[in-house]
């Protein structure tokens, strides 16, 4: 009996031991972020309009706007990098820098690996493809011998795969590219959001919206899942700008109107 005692009793010590060495390292980021002035934020290269390049050279967006805001209330540098799409998570992982600040979709397979805010807003995922196209709605697509385009690595290719299995789905580098093989013809349509959409008829003129709504997806930033505090913080202050409508004023400037177009295209 005694021999059990004082197994629980050390495994119960080394529990503890665990739990507080993962406390204090989950806690140590937000002290990082303070210490060193800075806070680093991964961003997409080409992701109109939550990040991008603008007509006057500048790293601008929706995305941009919100971490501005973060780091100005947390009273440190911003420092932005950029990937493509399929390297942020990677380079997160790398621990390159703090958070991925991009249109991201917490699936299962991601939240797996990463711990994510809470949705900032939600987008609809629609279907796009070239006006002299016969297609009318989205369900159209899931044809054999169709071809649909999406960004490599992100959820438009998986809702290409799911809800048009008939079709044969074709990834790209970004939702430009995608955008352009529609355009051209390279593909028959394309799979995106309707922000996105939006976008990118102000830039190829023979494109045409298909009807329907294809899915509905939260979009959330992205930590490391020892970065619980950072995590914490980050929902946290979702709160605070939904509560004094900074985050809608956002989102009716960068995602509900194209507002922002005559500013920055």
């Amino acid at each position: 009996m005694r021999r059990i005692l004082k197994s629980i009793a050390t495994a119960v010590v080394a529990a503890t031991a665990i739990a507080a060495s993962t406390a204090a390292h989950a806690e140590d980021i937000m002290d990082r972020i303070l210490q060193r002035g800075e806070l680093r934020v991964g961003v997409q290269t080409q992701g109109e309009p939550v990040s991008f390049i603008d007509k006057n050279g500048d790293r601008t967006g929706l995305a941009i706007d919100l971490v501005t805001m973060m780091a100005k209330d947390l009273n440190v540098k911003l420092v932005i990098q950029d990937y493509d799409w399929k390297g942020l998570i990677p380079a997160l992982l790398a621990d390159k820098f703090d958070i991925i600040a991009a249109d991201m979709t917490p699936t299962p397979e991601r939240t797996a690996a990463l711990l994510f805010s809470k949705p900032f807003f939600y987008q609809d995922t629609i279907a796009f493809t070239a006006k002299d196209k016969p297609f009318t709605k989205w369900e159209d697509l899931n044809t054999a011998g169709v071809s649909v385009g999406g960004t490599q690595g992100g959820t438009y290719i998986v809702a290409i795969k799911e809800f048009m299995p008939n079709a044969t789905a074709k990834e790209f580098a970004s939702g430009p590219a995608s955008a352009q093989a529609v355009a051209s013809g390279r593909v028959d349509a394309g799979v995106s959001s309707v922000s996105n959409v939006a976008a990118y008829s102000t830039s190829f003129d023979n494109l045409k919206v298909l009807d329907g709504v294809i899915t509905r997806e939260p979009l959330a930033f992205a930590t490391r899942k020892e970065n619980i505090q950072l995590k914490f913080w980050m929902d946290n202050y979702i709160d605070l700008i939904t509560a004094d409508r900074k985050l809608d004023r956002l989102l009716d400037y960068w995602w509900n109107t194209t507002a922002w177009e005559k500013d920055h295209k």
